[in-house]
């Protein structure tokens, strides 16, 4: 879809363009110019004679017969005969609309939109936007706003639902001293959108190609095909860095079950991440925090050695990376007392080496040196600010050759923005991308290394022929038939309304518990008893039951003991079906302590979710106390997850509890929607 007129196009017609910069036509001219595009450029204004001494026309039909690209700055309402044109007489291939005044007004917008796509397609043409900023890579850029940052092949490509966040991302990005390779912004994608264009970078992917991606979005139309396009990338060497938008939800959720409960459509968006291996952010600032961090690379294991001239910042650095996992071991004393040697009287080499405010170029080089040689160490942290009371070029000019030199990342802390502000600028020129904060390096470092790796989804189950021809809730009955159909392990059970026979199946069982069947939440309408243990109780328990509003029946089942556990399933729109998983119990209701995954899940992105329960310990065995038979419960959620492969009609499914004792599982309770 998107094609070779769009990337590296050799002619481009700005329709609306102008010589007055402070136009978005203008603006758009200026910045193809002033970044030396070496194609032709043609303007089209019906009120000038000659903009910027290009070639310029009063209508699109004068335009010359081949125009590879149109960037689009006009009304919507003239957009629609200036493409026919474009499309019919012109044989242009690409089109940016930066316009807005489309889907993104209304109805009649929608349908504007939509007829222009259709034309594009039927001329096997392709669409940026409407209502975008436009494009810039490195034949071009084809934007109306600034900064125009510096680009190179190893730079950042950055993809972007919202021009102006783009240009704001760029704006603190390039203060940071990252570059970029490419900066897409989709607008309505009316034609494409994220996902498209992860799949041109993936199937046009060679050796060469950048390896950090950063993605702004605000809708996901098509998850399959996020999912396989990042996926793909992920394991071809790159690491792409993700914000969602709009993962709140106004209001509470109203919702017939448990997992209807938990489930949101943010949560199907974090296990596609997690599933692919997408490093998730949720502002600005973390995003371009974790791009400098993947600049430099991750360290090979979580041993950190902190270089500092300022006591705090180092302080608050351990800190931060301790708490999430990292470690900054003290070093040999045999190891450090030469270097101590070398240092100012003072100085400390325990880890931080603090080599005070008063340390120099020479000892920075020394302590590298030695850092670059140091075995218990696998990444430095190097904080150096100044007081402004002399420059600090010499330093910057040290760690720069240890950055370029060292098999082990140099991840440079620069905090001090005003003293030696022209120092980092040049620090920036020599490809190196800082951090002004401590604490914001050490969270984008560990929120980093403890990301999904992801996981290859197995090949989905074909659909059966078979139909659960119902809408809404299955019986008791159906449900049953439908788990052991699935394989699951049921607990013995009777549905009936009969007393006699219910006295008959207690005999056998006892102790008991009898539930209401006909109330939707049986908890909520008294509608459970616990340890029935003789036929006394068992006719109170009858009676009490029975009277309750919409009784049709009781469910008896013998009372057993184990670790609570759960299993949910909710259909979410595009996304398909979410699983959750974890401990039932007050652990589901209050603690709010599950995991989730996208079906079709493996048995190995199953294990590693498990491992992430607050709970996980419980399940695995604690303190004496026996666990459960952990490879079991990952068969069951894969029965699961097989069943509603099988029955896509599946909306929603709770299993809670399911009663685990060491290798013997039993589910208690079950309610399945059908949809």
């Amino acid at each position: 879809m998107i094609n070779n007129q769009l990337i590296k196009p050799d002619s481009i017609a700005v329709i609306g363009g102008s010589d007055n910069p402070a136009s978005p036509g203008g603006k758009i001219v200026e910045n193809l110019l002033k970044n030396h595009y070496k194609g032709k450029i043609y303007i089209v204004n019906p009120k000038k004679e000659n903009v910027r001494n290009l070639p310029t026309y009063k209508q699109v039909s004068e335009l010359p017969p081949e125009v590879d690209l149109a960037i689009i700055a006009i009304a919507a309402k003239y957009t629609e005969e200036v493409v026919r044109i474009l499309s019919e007489q012109k044989n242009t291939k690409a089109f940016i609309i930066i316009s807005a005044g489309f889907s993104d007004t209304g109805e009649e917008g929608k349908k504007l939109e939509k007829r222009i796509v259709e034309q594009i397609k039927k001329h096997n043409g392709v669409l940026l936007g409407p209502n975008n900023i436009g494009m810039i890579n490195t034949h071009y850029a084809g934007v109306f706003t600034t900064p125009v940052p510096e680009l190179n092949l190893n730079g950042i490509d950055l993809i972007s639902g919202s021009g102006a966040t783009a240009v704001f991302i760029m704006e603190a990005a390039v203060k940071q001293g990252l570059t970029f390779n490419s900066i897409w912004t989709v607008g309505n994608s009316a034609q494409i959108g994220v996902e498209e264009i992860l799949e041109y970078m993936d199937e046009n992917f060679t050796s060469d190609s950048p390896k950090i991606k950063m993605l702004y979005i605000e809708n996901i139309k098509n998850p399959d095909k996020l999912l396989k396009h990042s996926r793909s990338l992920i394991k071809k060497g790159c690491k792409i860095i993700a914000i969602k938008a709009g993962s709140s939800e106004a209001g509470n959720r109203a919702a017939s079950s448990h997992t209807g409960a938990l489930s949101s459509p943010d949560q199907a968006v974090q296990a596609l991440f997690e599933k692919a291996g997408i490093i998730r952010a949720y502002g600005r600032n973390e995003m371009i925090q974790m791009a400098a961090v993947l600049h430099y690379g991750l360290p090979k294991g979580k041993n950190m050695l902190i270089v500092t001239h300022a006591g705090g910042p180092a302080v608050m650095l351990t800190d931060v990376l301790e708490k999430n996992g990292m470690k900054i071991p003290e070093l040999p004393q045999e190891k450090t007392q030469t270097l101590l040697n070398e240092l100012f009287p003072g100085s400390s080499v325990n880890n931080p080496i603090d080599f005070l405010a008063t340390g120099t170029a020479d000892q920075l080089d020394k302590i590298l040196e030695f850092a670059a040689q140091c075995q218990e160490i696998d990444a430095t942290a190097v904080i150096f600010g100044s007081p402004g009371l002399f420059e600090v070029y010499n330093v910057y000019e040290v760690l720069d050759k240890h950055i370029k030199n060292s098999n082990k990342p140099i991840y440079p802390i620069l905090p001090s923005l005003v003293n030696v502000e022209n120092e980092i600028e040049f620090f920036h020129k020599k490809q190196n991308p800082s951090f002004p904060f401590e604490v914001l390096f050490g969270q984008a470092l560990t929120n980093i290394l403890k990301a999904s790796p992801g996981f290859d989804s197995p090949e989905k189950k074909n659909k059966t022929s078979k139909k659960l021809n119902r809408q809404g809730y299955l019986s008791p009955l159906q449900t049953r038939e439908l788990l052991l159909e699935a394989g699951l392990p049921l607990i013995e059970e009777l549905m009936s309304s009969d007393l006699n026979e219910i006295k008959k199946f207690a005999k056998k069982h006892f102790p008991v518990v009898m539930k209401i069947v006909g109330p939707l939440h049986k908890s909520e309408a008294g509608g459970v008893i616990l340890n029935i243990s003789n036929e006394n109780e068992l006719e109170k328990a009858y009676q009490k039951l029975m009277k309750i509003p919409n009784a049709q029946s009781v469910l008896i089942q013998p009372q057993r003991k184990g670790i609570e556990l759960f299993i949910g399933v909710k259909k979410e729109e595009k996304f398909g079906h979410l699983i959750f998983f974890g401990m039932g119990g007050i652990y589901i209701e209050i603690f709010k302590d599950y995991q989730s995954v996208l079906s079709p899940a493996s048995k190995e992105e199953i294990a590693y979710k498990l491992k992430k329960l607050t709970s996980y310990p419980i399940l695995k065995g604690a303190r004496g106390k026996q666990g459960i038979n952990l490879n079991k419960f990952i068969e069951l959620i894969q029965k699961i997850d097989n069943l509603i492969q099988l029955y896509p009609e599946i909306t929603e499914m709770d299993l809670n509890p399911i009663l685990a004792e060491a290798d013997n599982f039993y589910t208690v309770d079950a309610r399945i929607k059908i949809n």
